[in-house]
């Protein structure tokens, strides 16, 4: 019994048939190649530069309006971020404005409360208090009772006050004094 399998050609076989032929045809078609790539190169270079040059000016032209809508994008971009930017502006004046109208009126009340208070009560709450805040008030009060104050408070929150108070007077300071 003969076994189909034996009269079908291997992959292996087909592979080894077909190499042999390529072999054997290449040399016909490299001299074919190579014999008609002289005459076509330079007429292929000749061709190259026409079309080069006949296509340059409408490169150019697109390159510059890829140019020009990335600049557009950008432009809108920027745009949009400074329409952010002042609309935060805006709101940021706004809260500043009323923050500014709110402390001039604590501010005023602040002091006229510890202008009435007694040194020895007002001396422990002022040390609680912001250091900042503290040296305000303590400079609006009358002098004899900002040194009573002074004398209750702790020395060394004592001697940030102080020192902020005589920083507030020099031009030569910074804005944040602390």
């Amino acid at each position: 019994m003969i076994h189909l399998d034996c009269l079908r050609p291997s992959a292996k076989s087909l592979r080894n048939v077909a190499l042999v032929v390529a072999v054997a045809t290449l040399p016909a078609f490299a001299q074919n190649a190579v014999g008609q790539q002289q005459p076509l190169g330079s007429a292929t270079e000749a061709e190259i530069r026409q079309f080069c040059t006949g296509i340059a000016d409408a490169a150019r032209d697109q390159r510059y309006l890829l140019q020009k809508q990335e600049l557009d994008k950008l432009q809108a971009d920027v745009d949009s971020r400074i329409a952010i930017l002042e609309e935060r502006r805006a709101e940021y004046e706004d809260w500043l404005t009323r923050r500014n109208e709110f402390m001039k009126q604590a501010e005023g009340q602040l002091v006229e409360i510890y202008r009435k208070m007694a040194p020895d009560a007002a001396a422990p709450q002022l040390e609680e208090t912001n250091v900042m805040l503290a040296a305000a008030i303590i400079m609006k009060l009358p002098p004899r009772q900002s040194s009573l104050i002074l004398t209750e408070m702790s020395p060394a929150k004592a001697a940030q006050v102080a020192s902020i108070m005589s920083s507030a007077g020099n031009p030569n300071t910074s804005k944040d004094p602390s």
